[in-house]
């Protein structure tokens, strides 16, 4: 099982992934947490990536795309994967489609998480509390939902054209439960 979710922050992606990937045995690619765990490399990599993180700015595609396309052809996804926050832009959204189709990997599903920018931000700063995360401020917050509301929400189209019998947008505002019951009912009969 292949998945592509898309969603501005908070809205719940990371959580739904999480919850797929231990029912489905297949691995969460979470971008941030890919990044965040390079962050602990004392390299020069590793402080750039902090200074970018820290700042709520994107990672560029020259870093990111290598790492992400090297974990899909390891032996961890051989059984399927869960891509969480990539791709984001219109580079990394030409890149991944090249890719998949050079690789003859077939997505099953594309899932579109719509919230409203204020429950977003409510739960990134609840979880900045809980996970006390440095890249969860009110400022970094807003830059990242700039960022995605500018750059990749509007790929999603992009998505929705070219996979629109595997595309499925869904209230993200709904209780998590509800979310995940329709998220399974779609790849019953995906």
């Amino acid at each position: 099982m292949k998945l592509i979710l898309f969603g501005p922050p908070g809205s719940g992606k990371g959580t739904q992934a999480s919850l797929l990937s231990k029912k489905n045995k297949i691995p969460h690619l979470s971008t941030g947490d890919i990044l965040r765990s390079k962050l602990e490399d004392n390299d020069s990599l590793a402080k750039d990536l902090s200074q970018i993180i820290s700042g709520g700015n994107l990672v560029a595609d020259s870093i990111i795309n290598p790492i992400v396309t090297e974990k899909l052809l390891s032996t961890d996804c051989k059984n399927g994967f869960i891509l969480d926050g990539y791709p984001r832009n219109k580079s990394q959204s030409n890149f991944l489609i090249d890719f998949l189709a050079n690789k003859n990997l077939d997505i099953d599903l594309i899932i579109d998480f719509k919230a409203d920018i204020n429950t977003v931000k409510q739960r990134i700063l609840e979880r900045s509390k809980i996970e006390n995360r440095s890249d969860d401020n009110l400022e970094v917050i807003k830059t990242r939902l700039d960022k995605y509301f500018s750059e990749t929400q509007p790929i999603t189209a992009v998505f929705k054209q070219k996979f629109k019998e595997k595309f499925l947008e869904i209230n993200a505002i709904q209780e998590i439960t509800k979310i995940q019951y329709e998220i399974e009912n779609r790849l019953k009969n995906a």
